[in-house]
């Protein structure tokens, strides 16, 4: 039985009862990521940000299958689940504890789920408090960092402080050799390529563009700005 079946007699089933869709971690086990938990999880996860600020606009649903990747023939049942989490009385917190203890070992598909739910924030051109409220609450269950936190912010909130050595995770005080060989390690890491192979549809690639770009102007920031370099 494939994922989307799975979750396609899950759907059938607590909508025919009338149940919230919190329930069918009832059902569940803790499986590992790509199992019929998980993508529940991620889904309603989503459902819950685009509704954090009490309005789910178009562009954040789009923001959403920019991300996150569905099947085609499987929209249906997402589009379900997307709706079910957006009307259950249950918080977020369940859903962002579940995806925790399914990949509480896994520190950077937590940060990428982290960054998609805040490319869906943003995707209306508005920050709201309660947005950020549902970032840094989904951050605190994830056990990300506040320095990984502002890190990811600085991508993508325009009026977020910037700050290069931030943005690569470098100490000021390093030496500039150390700061290039990190910056070089976090454009091979955040390469889009990466997410073709990975499976994840072109649109994924936004984000990691996203990223690579504010990853290559933090470095270019910091060698027009150090002395070290200019002296050479």
């Amino acid at each position: 039985m494939s994922i989307w079946t799975a979750i396609s007699k899950l759907i059938s089933n607590i909508s025919r009862k009338g149940q919230q869709l919190s329930n069918v971690f009832l059902k569940l086990k803790t499986p590992p990521e790509k199992t019929v938990g998980f993508t529940i999880a991620v889904i309603a996860l989503s459902a819950k940000m685009a509704k954090a600020d009490g309005i789910v606009t178009s562009e954040e649903i789009r923001a959403f299958r920019q991300v996150f990747y569905i099947p085609k023939n499987e929209e249906k049942n997402a589009s379900m689940i997307f709706n079910l989490a957006r009307k259950d009385v249950a918080g977020f917190e369940i859903y962002a504890k579940k995806v925790n203890k399914m990949l509480y070992s896994n520190t950077r598909i937590l940060e990428e789920l982290l960054e998609g739910l805040l490319h869906i924030a943003t995707s209306d051109g508005m920050y709201h408090p309660a947005e950020n409220k549902y970032i840094e609450t989904v951050a605190k269950i994830f056990k990300i960092d506040q320095n990984k936190l502002s890190m990811i912010k600085s991508i993508y909130l325009p009026n977020e402080k910037f700050n290069p050595f931030l943005i690569l995770g470098a100490n000021p005080n390093w030496e500039i050799s150390k700061i290039k060989e990190k910056w070089k390690n976090l454009v091979r890491e955040c390469h889009p390529d990466k997410y073709l192979i990975r499976g994840l549809p072109s649109e994924a690639a936004i984000l990691a563009n996203s990223r690579l770009s504010k990853i290559n102007h933090a470095w270019e920031t910091i060698k027009k700005q150090d002395k070290r370099i200019n002296k050479e």
